[in-house]
């Protein structure tokens, strides 16, 4: 039996970690046994223990309650716990997603502790080292002894940097969420009857990375632009707690009275306004991706992004923190006016499996 240790902290994270949960226990149940380490990254009961109950996976086993503080506190304190349920649950691997501070945090951990590390989402490259999440991608994959890239272009980043052993193009975990939940969301979902939204009349904006954020030009710019936007149709914002703080402590309040503000929405709600909207705004990557999956128009207000398949097929836009280009982009993508593209760069959705047929053969071989 295969021992595998899973640490997750943040939406992103729950939502791949459901894809490979789910097939680990219906179809290696006999070979593999996971455990799962919640860093308590994101603490709000919205972004956390309701994916859990909708997504479906198992309650993690360790919570080490963690949030807050700056990037260096959190990992520290974050890399102390999870250093000691490894030293005592003694794990074959250690599974870690994507870019936050729980996947770096987890990665240090074991490869200090000569645990094997495999990183689902490895090879994305922003190449901005102003963005926390690059330096804790970049640092992820240089300890990990299994890199399961979600596209090409993963693969083609780490070859470039010299890393091709462990290597595997797997596809896109969150395609297979999105592909597994998309009819069940809009099936169960009120969220649309609830705050009085027709499909394909209202926006989707969300704002969350700290480059916004923290920088009261970029986040005023931004939500001037959302509110331009607001004046064609209505635009709901899902606000983050940590952003709604900052608003406030800037005095910026005044910017939203256009927006539908709404708090944190369970995955189900989210997918289902997402799958309904006739455009979506955005500096989440996951968001830019699910927009893309369910093939609706994306305006990223970010210089870069990970995701470059999205842009280059036409359904995503990037526009920076600035008012008239966002309320431009917004204009253009509603009319039709980029030539969007039906390509499938992020695999068939059998990336877990793909994942865990990986880690089944290195332990065996």
């Amino acid at each position: 039996m295969i021992k595998i240790a899973t640490i997750v902290g943040a939406r992103p994270q729950f939502i791949k970690a459901a894809a490979v949960s789910r097939v680990a226990r219906e179809s290696y149940s006999g070979q593999l046994s996971e455990f799962i380490i919640h860093t308590g990254q994101h603490y709000d009961e919205n972004m956390s223990q309701v994916f859990f109950e909708e997504l479906d996976i198992p309650c993690p086993e360790y919570n080490l309650e963690i949030a807050g503080g700056s990037h260096g506190a959190m990992t520290g304190r974050m890399l102390s716990g999870i250093e000691k349920v490894l030293l005592d649950e003694k794990p074959d691997w250690l599974l870690i997603y994507g870019d936050t501070n729980s996947t770096l945090a987890g990665a240090l951990a074991a490869a200090k502790l000569h645990i094997p590390v495999a990183h689902v989402e490895a090879g994305l490259r922003s190449f901005n080292m102003r963005m926390p999440e690059e330096v804790n991608r970049i640092l992820s994959d240089r300890v990990s002894n299994l890199l399961f890239c979600p596209t090409d272009i993963a693969v083609r980043n780490l070859a470039s940097e010299g890393i091709t052993r462990g290597v595997h193009n797997v596809g896109d975990a969150m395609y297979d969420v999105a592909l597994y939940y998309r009819d069940k969301a809009r099936q169960k979902s009120t969220v649309l009857h609830r705050l009085g939204l027709t499909k394909g009349e209202f926006a989707l904006a969300t704002c969350h990375r700290a480059e916004n954020t923290d920088d009261p030009t970029r986040l005023e710019a931004i939500l001037t632009g959302l509110a331009t936007v607001a004046e064609s149709m209505p635009v709901v914002i899902p606000l983050h707690p940590r952003t709604r703080k900052i608003i406030e402590e800037r005095e910026l309040s005044s910017c939203l009275n256009r927006l539908v503000v709404v708090d944190p929405l369970p995955f189900l709600d989210m997918i289902a306004l997402e799958q309904a909207a006739r455009l979506i705004l955005t500096d989440s990557g996951g968001v830019q991706k699910e927009a893309f999956f369910y093939q609706v128009p994306c305006i990223t207000m970010r210089e870069e992004t990970e995701w470059l398949e999205t842009v280059e097929s036409g359904w995503n836009c990037l526009v920076g923190a600035d008012a008239e280009l966002i309320a431009s982009a917004a204009s253009k993508a509603i009319q039709g006016e980029h030539g969007r593209k039906t390509v499938t760069p992020y695999g068939n959705g059998n990336a877990a499996e793909n994942i865990l047929a990986q880690l089944v053969r290195q332990h065996v071989g």
